[in-house]
């Protein structure tokens, strides 16, 4: 009786093991950046880096990289690509992409060959993206401040407090203003 009650107890639980696993994946890519981010410095540097990235959209092509193509290999394989390597292949809106980390940010490569860089300068805590023989400021952290270059050339510099973030936020999200008399 002691046997049978162990053996079904046993498929019961093998069953149940199977049954409950899902190919959702470990959104290895994700977590790294999410990671990076985090250490980046205390949370209101860190916001502004995320609402940075969320425009330049980092955030989303990792989440879409993680999703169509490292979670589908990590499923099929069990082994996540993010781990593998520095160069990882990333399939886009637009085709497939090569990422390659650098030790002063990261290159990302399309089909076509053409090439783009984010970029980080160590003396003026600068990220940058830059194509080519083009490089455009993205943001640069300081003192407790940050200066996001926004898309019009207008420089803005937000407090790394909950005030300044919420400033720069609304900005984003509402960019019309209207004069009152």
């Amino acid at each position: 009786m002691k046997k049978s009650f162990f053996t079904v107890a046993t498929i019961a639980l093998l069953a149940g093991s199977v049954t409950f696993t899902s190919c959702i994946g470990s959104f290895n890519l994700s977590n790294k950046l999410l990671s990076w981010n985090q250490s980046v410095g205390d949370k209101f540097v860190n916001e502004v880096v995320f609402l940075a990235m969320w425009i330049v959209p980092v955030y989303e092509i990792s989440m879409l990289a993680d999703i169509l193509v490292l979670n589908t290999i990590e499923f099929w394989t069990g082994d996540n690509p993010v781990q593998a390597g520095i160069v990882k292949e990333v399939q886009g809106e637009n085709g497939m992409y090569t990422v390659e980390t650098l030790e002063d940010g990261y290159s990302i490569t399309d089909e076509e060959g053409q090439t783009m860089s984010l970029l980080y300068d160590k003396e003026t805590s600068i990220w940058s993206a830059a194509a080519g023989n083009d490089v455009v400021k993205l943001v640069k952290i300081e003192d407790g401040n940050a200066i996001v270059y926004l898309p019009n050339g207008e420089e803005k510099n937000v407090a790394l407090t909950a005030d300044g973030v919420m400033s720069f936020r609304q900005i984003l999200e509402n960019p019309a203003y209207f004069a009152v008399k």
